[in-house]
């Protein structure tokens, strides 16, 4: 089915520090962009905790849908000019799926919960799934605004988050290994951590892309720009997304967030966050969930300093004023000693419930499809002049190297006053030495016999 969707008089123009200009063209997608749901975006951080490492990345979750969109727009364009379909089953890009792109890519994070993944994990949401419901929900003002292009369009649109819309181009276009979400958050977060790892040839990638029968591939010229992209993906996940700081005070909210739900859970409990029951107690309506942001869970935050709770007083504090955990790497040979461990720092003071944690980071710079994998990223094909299609990593034994290759370390949290007491010295000074006996340059060790 053609959608159609009234072209603005004159293109609204946001300025952006990464892509220059984002170009609105269509009035379906700026009602959009002014609906409530949307702007909820605005306060919500693209990358959670990690301004506490990299003091620049407060940019948002609005900032960022607004980047996918503009690379989708920019890929349509490219697909238009230069691979325009001729006739049905061509394989070539039918510009009338336009619409549903540019909409899927703009809303594909409009289900993003306060701290972004950190939210996901601590209460079990599903950012992706609530997106779908924000879009096809009678309730919402999204949904209003895309039934106006059609009765059935809030639907389309929402199985292109499902990944089960009919157009495999559309699809790939926002979910995929290289994709309008992936290229914009490595842009956009490399620019505001300060971090240059994440700047890959965004044109030139552009400008090889290409549609085809089964989605998406690259002109096989295009084979360096597509290297650097993976190597600039693998840099920033090993040194911005698995930064120690930034997990160690995810570690924090997570458990600041678990004490005030045990809390709340009391019986005859007083201490009722009304904002956060509804999530508490997982009887959470739509509208519940959209309540809450950054600046909720803050105020809070602010307000539990004072708690009578003293761990939830504690880890307040730590929180907003930044006193991260400490954490050392462990591996297999090591992971025994973490009950050890525990029980000293049990012995120092420490609920070790709320002030020690495990933390596994892992990703895979490049993963060959497999349809037997719980995530089946489609895999980068180059087409060379014949038509003829390879798999990135059969051309580029730079990305054969790192192909499948999980990167990553597992790490164990606590106190930093364990290394650096900064009270009841005396008291718990041998439980300190026995505790920093198994830490050695930021590696869990085991201790060599006196």
């Amino acid at each position: 089915m053609r959608y159609y969707s009234q072209p603005l008089k004159y293109d609204k123009v946001f300025r952006d520090p990464v892509l220059g200009h984002i170009y609105v063209e269509h009035q379906v997608i700026l009602d959009l962009i002014n609906t409530p749901e949307f702007q909820r975006l605005r306060r919500i951080k693209q990358l959670g905790t990690t301004s506490l490492t990299f003091h620049g990345a407060e940019h948002t979750r609005f900032s960022h849908s607004l980047g996918v969109y503009e690379i989708t727009r920019r890929i349509c364009d490219n697909f238009q000019r230069n691979y325009p379909t001729k006739e049905a089953g061509d394989g070539l890009w039918d510009d009338s799926e336009r619409i549903v792109a540019l909409c899927a890519a703009l809303l594909h994070d409009v289900g993003h919960g306060a701290y972004s993944h950190t939210f996901e994990h601590i209460f079990h949401t599903n950012h992706e799934q609530i997106t779908q419901q924000i879009i096809t929900s009678k309730e919402t003002e999204i949904n209003h605004v895309l039934s106006q292009v059609g009765p059935d369009f809030p639907e389309r649109v929402a199985s292109v988050i499902n990944k089960t819309y009919d157009n495999p181009q559309v699809v790939q276009m926002i979910s995929s290994q290289v994709d309008a979400d992936r290229m914009d958050y490595l842009l956009s977060d490399s620019y505001y951590t300060g971090a240059q790892y994440g700047k890959f040839d965004l044109d030139r990638i552009l400008q090889v892309m290409r549609p085809y029968s089964g989605g998406i591939c690259f002109r096989a010229s295009g084979l360096h720009a597509i290297e650097y992209y993976i190597v600039c993906r693998f840099q920033m996940y090993q040194q911005v997304y698995f930064h120690p700081v930034s997990r160690s005070m995810e570690v924090i909210l997570s458990h600041l967030l678990m004490r005030a739900k045990e809390l709340a859970l009391k019986p005859n409990s007083n201490f009722k966050p009304s904002l956060l029951m509804p999530i508490f107690e997982n009887h959470y309506s739509l509208d519940d969930y959209l309540q809450i942001d950054d600046g909720v869970l803050n105020t809070y935050f602010i307000m539990w300093r004072r708690s009578e709770d003293p761990i939830l007083s504690d880890l307040a504090k730590r929180f907003l004023n930044r006193h991260p955990f400490k954490s050392a790497k462990y591996d297999d040979q090591t992971e025994f000693l973490i009950p050890k461990l525990q029980e000293i720092i049990e012995k120092a003071g420490f609920n070790p419930k709320y002030y020690t944690a495990t933390d596994n980071s892992f990703d895979q710079p490049y993963d060959v499809y497999d349809p037997k994998s719980k995530h089946q990223n489609a895999q980068i094909e180059l087409m060379e002049n014949d038509g003829n299609l390879v798999e990135l990593s059969q051309a580029s034994d730079l990305v054969k190297a790192i192909t499948g290759k999980l990167i990553g370390d597992k790490r164990f949290f606590f106190p930093r006053e364990m290394l650096k007491p900064t009270k009841n010295v005396e008291l718990f000074q041998p439980l300190y030495d026995e505790f920093q006996k198994y830490i050695d340059n930021d590696n869990l060790i085991i201790p060599k016999e006196n």
